[in-house]
Formats: C-alpha cells, sequence, structure tokens
C-alpha cells in the first residue's frame, strides 16, 4: 500500500480527494470509510484521527467545494465588468462550468443531503458563493424602476434554480435525460427570457 497520505504529510487532504474521487464513481452514500482509507492508501483506522464519519468527510469536501465555486463565481463576476449585465450572466455561466469541471465537489455540494449549516465554516463557504450571485443580481437591478424591481435576493434565487435544474438535469449526463439543446444554449436563453421579463434586455426583434 502506497501510504501517500503519509508520504505528502497531509493525510487529511489525501482522505477527501479519494472521497471525492469515490463520490463521482459512486454518489455520495456509495462508498464506506474503509474505501476511502483503501483509496488514500491509509488503514481504516487512520480516517477517524480527521473525521468521525463519513458525513464529516463529505462535509468537508463540500466545504472546500464551496470556497472553490466561490473564488470562481468572484472571478467570473469581476470579469463582467463594468458591464452589470455581463458580469451577471458570466456568474450563471460559472455555475456550469463548475459542476462539469468538479462534479465530486458539486455532487457533496448539492446532492449530498449534506446541510450547509453542518459547521460555522461550511455554512461560511456556501454564503460568500451566494452572495457574490446575489452582489450580481443587485447591480443588475439598479436598472429597473423601483415599484417593478425584485428584491435581489428573489432575483439571485431564481437564476441560481434555473441554473442548477439545467445543471441536473441535463449537463452530468442523468441517465434517460437527454438535452434538446446544448446546456449553454438552454441556461442562456432561459436567463435571457428572465432578464426580458423583467425588461433589463430588449426583446427580440
Amino acid at each position: 500500500m502506497s501510504k501517500r497520505g503519509y508520504h505528502h504529510g497531509n493525510l487529511r487532504q489525501a482522505l477527501i480527494d479519494a472521497a471525492l474521487e469515490l463520490i463521482e464513481v459512486k454518489g455520495p452514500t456509495g462508498f464506506t470509510l474503509s474505501e476511502a482509507a483503501k483509496q488514500a492508501g491509509v488503514t481504516p483506522a487512520a480516517v477517524y484521527r480527521h473525521f468521525e464519519g463519513r458525513e464529516d468527510l463529505i462535509a468537508e469536501a463540500a466545504r472546500q467545494g464551496f470556497e472553490m465555486f466561490a473564488d470562481l463565481m468572484q472571478y467570473a463576476y469581476e470579469s463582467g465588468q463594468p458591464s452589470a449585465l455581463a458580469a451577471f450572466e458570466a456568474t450563471g455561466r460559472a455555475y456550469l462550468a463548475f459542476a462539469r469541471k468538479h462534479p465530486g465537489h458539486y455532487i457533496s455540494m448539492f446532492e449530498s443531503g449534506i446541510s450547509v449549516n453542518r459547521t460555522p465554516e461550511l455554512a461560511a463557504a456556501s454564503a460568500r458563493a451566494r452572495d457574490v450571485l446575489e452582489r450580481a443580481a443587485a447591480d443588475l437591478s439598479e436598472h429597473i424602476p423601483p415599484e417593478k424591481r425584485p428584491p435581489a435576493s428573489m432575483f439571485s434565487a431564481h437564476i441560481w434554480a434555473l441554473s442548477h435544474g439545467v445543471v441536473e438535469l441535463y449537463a452530468r449526463a442523468t441517465p434517460g435525460n437527454r438535452s434538446p439543446f446544448p446546456p449553454e444554449e438552454l441556461l442562456e436563453s432561459g436567463i435571457g427570457i428572465y432578464l426580458r421579463g423583467l425588461g433589463l434586455i430588449e426583446p427580440d426583434s
């Protein structure tokens, strides 16, 4: 056995990486701590030096995922500046890109059943990601007359739900679900319809 965690001096991260690989293949409830330990090249007993159980291990994978996700969303938001519309649309595309590039983290974050309030650190990381999209929505909402302006939290929640739905149904190759259009087009057109409804972009001619 390679004992790769010990060799690298970071057994905790080696276990998280092993769990992420197993989650991609078997799902968040389809593996045991013993399997994660074997994948990391350590004994099962070594796992309990860092995690009380499988849910704690998945929660840490989710926390790391939310940190990465928030960084990506922030980068997307900043890359679209100074256009509020470009910044907002970029955050939507970043959601889809993250789900594709980091499926293990995405599953840990959104499909594992682990509450984002399980630990203060996980809650903070989740809130930071949500705040980026809400800030982008608030920037764009400034162009809507006050009497017609939805709360930024509602605005961002709608787009988050739309992005999540496209990912879950079509971008992660769920068996039996085949998208009639590329996921990127579905997301872009859906956001476009929503923004037209708010009067933020011109109707199609």
